[in-house]
């Protein structure tokens, strides 16, 4: 037992939120269709709304041992609970009940701006940090050249962090938590705003890390990542732990559970396939350009999605779509099928393929969560919503054809298009009103 580094025992967190409680909302459809006499009814009904408090808990009665050495991975889908539990772990919030006991200096790697000051330059962040940690001066000055090498900032040693972009100040957050030899290492998804080389240089270095005895927890969102990095993992679900074991065993359930990036799921069993009384789905896939099932696509080349499904009620008028989401949650786009052979006409019953196209240089780096759905027209009802039922991963080589062009920096957004751009010299001198002086 002495090696025991990480023990959770019932730990749970709960957080009081405040929801609407009265009477139910009327449709959007409804407004449109009534006129505005709805509207104001629907604002007469929002004023009897009341917010009452209610229980939130996104960690309940989870129980572990990690052992030095151990390098364990936290997967599930968003909202299971993994970062909340790092926060606890990392002594960031209380937990509400339960019990958490951390052997060893822990350094923690979680949302881009926590642990550095804004103030204070990159080269005093480091200082602190170490202090922190209980680490001497000399100490530190053995690791600084390293720690700066690693995150490939020396030109930005002296400038406070608060001007970094958020990909350089993850470089040196990682660099520092790493190299400055805490016994534990927690580090979470914060990684996937850094570029594919840095992110292997610090899965890497991570494997060499639990190589030399020390502890590493590691969240992520990639299997890849996890099944490259853990012998271990844990899957939370709605807060719980629903799997603990060998990395490979449970990233196979949680892909077949259909939480993961997997590329492609099948419904084999009716009873459990998505569907209603018209329309039931049979499979979803992704593929790349040149028609292979892929997980890892690039971001420059187009791609196909497709879904496979049973009309099995002639008659209805359908509009099978998807919803692209990444990976905070955040809706990307839908596409719907607007094929003119099948718009608005009836379908026969029988098994349907709907393939749409997506342009490359469109989506952002990043895991893209892909929701199959399919609705009736006229009247409009649901017949399958599957919910991530796929994944998929947008990557960027960096070679300077894509639209980050010969920019190495972080770039934000959900939708990265390579835009047509055309600049012209107007004029060979600078005009005497913007002259400054």
């Amino acid at each position: 037992m002495s090696n025991v580094t990480i023990r959770a025992e019932h730990l749970s967190k709960m957080y009081m939120i405040s929801v609407t409680k009265g009477a139910p909302d009327s449709s959007l459809s409804e407004c449109v269709n009534e006129g505005a006499k709805k509207l104001f009814t629907l604002r007469s009904s929002l004023s009897t709304k009341r917010l009452v408090k209610e229980e939130l808990w996104p960690v309940k009665d989870v129980s572990f041992e990690i052992r030095a050495g151990e390098v364990v991975g936290i997967i599930g889908r968003n909202g299971a609970g993994k970062s909340t539990l790092l926060k606890v772990l990392s002594r960031i919030t209380e937990p509400t009940s339960g019990r958490a006991e951390i052997f060893g200096r822990v350094g923690t790697l979680l949302e881009v701006g926590t642990g550095f000051h804004p103030e204070l330059t990159g080269r005093e962040n480091i200082y602190l940090s170490g202090i922190i940690l209980g680490m001497k001066k000399t100490e530190i000055d053995q690791k600084f050249d390293e720690i700066v090498e690693f995150a490939g900032i020396a030109k930005f040693i002296d400038t406070p962090v608060k001007r970094y972009s958020s990909g350089m100040y993850v470089r040196l957050a990682f660099a520092v938590g790493a190299h400055l030899e805490p016994e534990i290492l927690i580090v979470d998804e914060v990684l996937a705003v850094g570029d594919s080389q840095f992110q292997k240089k610090c899965l890497d270095k991570m494997k060499d890390i639990g190589a030399h005895g020390r502890t590493v927890l590691f969240v992520s969102h990639n299997m890849q990542a996890v099944m490259r990095l853990c012998d271990r993992v844990i899957m939370l679900d709605k807060g719980r732990v629903l799997h603990d074991g060998p990395a490979h065993e449970v990233v196979k359930t949680y892909l077949n559970a259909g939480f993961g990036a997997s590329p492609a799921r099948e419904w084999t069993d009716p009873s459990s396939a998505p569907g209603g009384e018209v329309a039931r789905l049979r499979a979803a896939r992704v593929k790349a350009e040149d028609g292979r099932v892929a997980e890892v696509l690039d971001i420059r080349r187009p791609f196909t999605i497709e879904m496979e499904y049973e009309v099995l009620t002639p008659g209805y008028v359908l509009a099978p779509h998807f919803h692209l989401v990444d990976e905070e949650g955040t809706l990307i786009f839908i596409t719907q099928d607007l094929d003119p052979e099948w718009r608005r006409r009836a379908r026969p019953a029988g098994h349907y393929l709907s393939r749409v196209e997506i342009p490359g240089n469109l989506l952002t780096e990043g895991t893209v969560f892909v929701g199959c759905h399919c609705i009736t027209l006229a009247p409009d009802l649901v017949q399958f919503a599957a919910s991530e039922a796929i994944a998929f991963q947008i990557v960027d080589n960096h070679d300077g054809d894509s639209s980050r062009g010969d920019y190495v920096g972080t770039m934000p957004g959900a939708v990265r298009p390579l835009l047509t751009w055309r600049t012209q010299l107007v004029g060979s001198v600078a005009s005497e009103s913007f002259k400054v002086g």
